[in-house]
């Protein structure tokens, strides 16, 4: 009995916990956003224009109509429905793109019920970031005021954690801030090597469940596979045939064998990338990406060969105790050197913000502003089949950009406006709140 109600007061304390919790967001929420986007007409003028895909212009001119670029360039004729946007002196750029974050996934880590981003199993494709994206959470407008305009967001839980989604950060829904709901399928690669210096295994004992787990990976596929060929079958000759049973951890993963989206890849180590690189030649028939790759300068060569795009971040320690300081700078700048396509991904929730940043070490070790520019744009809308969409500044694409009174990778230069799909963003966050609150505190002075 006594068990009982101390099971019962558990329960009661960690509902009440959870309902303050939910009471503090929603009110944290709304004090946050006190002014609603716009969208309609509008032209940006008298700006230097990084269209990342067709060179600077100077002292031109972006048309948005709606959700889309309609016209970018010099002598362009506004018409008078238009408002307009005056940047002298100032620089638009498309939207950032992070390329790999749980940003709408997770909001407190300590706090479980604020946390979607993990699983319960090994093997879950039919885990879906896109339903469990939380279109209100507070690292939502501090991301985007600071020019990051659209994300990847996946599950990082288990060997095959579920499907990625690339959502804009803007919307009151996770439908409305969709661009592509299943974006790819996340996979934890498992590790040849010891974890660390606590790692009391064997060398026969961590090749050993190295095997193991590939076995398991391995026959997962296989079996997904078989069952699209099962059904594919079916879906051909369905008169002559009776209707398979459906699976949906094998349903999900039809799209996957079938190569119509990637298979993300979260490797480090060199010798795992290598073990990566051999694999994926077994898989003729589906797309891969590689994410982390903190030894990819290491076997950078190997990569390009294979033909596999890298989503990397800079900020982040040496991977070994004697590697120099600079190798997670000049990670990207080595890989883009050798021929691999490279993205920015910062693995984030709350320090999504700092994306630009990432991408400006990598600009001021060896990748150069522009390459930069297109790791944090271009390349990752390429790698994700969206260049159609977003990535760069052009007629008839998503209005996704933002205007910045210097250099976007500098820390001390402002974005003075947003749009996302057109949306006129307020440029109003948990962090701007708090800076505008303690900036003057009425402190006495002597």
């Amino acid at each position: 009995m006594m068990k009982d109600t101390e099971i019962i007061m558990k329960y009661l304390k960690s509902t009440i916990s959870a309902c303050l919790l939910v009471l503090l967001l929603g009110m944290s929420v709304e004090a946050q956003i006190t002014q609603k986007a716009e969208i309609g007409k509008f032209a940006i003028t008298n700006a230097t224009i990084y269209t990342v895909t067709n060179g600077v212009i100077e002292n031109g001119t972006v048309l948005i109509e709606n959700e889309q670029i309609v016209e970018v360039g010099n002598d362009v004729d506004i018409p008078s429905e238009y408002e307009q946007i005056d940047a002298s002196g100032k620089q638009v750029y498309p939207g950032f793109f992070d390329a790999g974050t749980q940003l709408g996934l997770q909001e407190i880590g300590a706090v479980a019920v604020t946390n979607d981003q993990a699983e319960l199993g090994d093997f879950n494709p039919h885990v879906r970031a896109f339903t469990a994206i939380n279109p209100s959470s507070a690292s939502i407008p501090v991301t985007r005021v600071n020019g990051v305009t659209h994300v990847i967001s996946m599950p990082v839980s288990g060997r095959l954690a579920g499907k990625a989604t690339l959502i804009d950060l803007y919307g009151y829904s996770p439908d409305s801030m969709a661009v592509t709901p299943n974006a790819g399928v996340h996979l934890n690669w498992p590790t040849s090597k010891k974890g660390g210096w606590w790692d009391d295994r064997t060398d026969e004992e961590v090749d050993k469940e190295y095997k193991e787990d590939l076995k398991k990976l391995n026959d997962f596929i296989s079996r997904a596979q078989f069952y699209n060929k099962m059904m594919t079958d079916f879906e051909n000759n369905p008169s002559n045939k009776e209707q398979p049973d459906m699976n949906k951890k094998m349903q999900a993963m039809r799209e996957v064998v079938k190569g119509e989206i990637p298979v993300i890849i979260s490797v480090d180590a060199k010798s795992d990338i290598l073990n990566v690189i051999d694999w994926t030649k077994d898989y003729p028939d589906m797309q891969f990406v590689l994410a982390g790759v903190r030894d990819g300068w290491r076997v950078a060569d190997e990569i390009a060969e294979a033909g596999l795009p890298c989503l990397v971040s800079t900020l982040y320690t040496p991977e070994r105790d004697y590697d120099n300081y600079q190798r997670p700078y000049q990670n990207p700048a080595k890989l883009h050197a050798a021929g691999v396509k490279v993205a920015i991904a910062t693995g984030g929730v709350e320090n999504v913000r700092n994306a630009p940043y990432h991408a400006g070490f990598a600009a001021s070790y060896g990748l150069g502003k522009q390459e930069a520019l297109n790791a944090i744009t271009i390349n990752a809308a390429e790698i994700f089949g969206v260049d159609d969409k977003l990535g760069s500044i052009e007629e008839g694409k998503q209005a996704n950009l933002f205007i910045a009174d210097g250099d976007p990778f500098e820390p001390m230069n402002h974005i003075t406006d947003v749009f996302i799909r057109g949306h006129k963003i307020p440029m109003v966050s948990r962090h701007i709140q708090l800076y505008q609150q303690y900036l003057d505190r009425g402190a006495k002075t002597n």
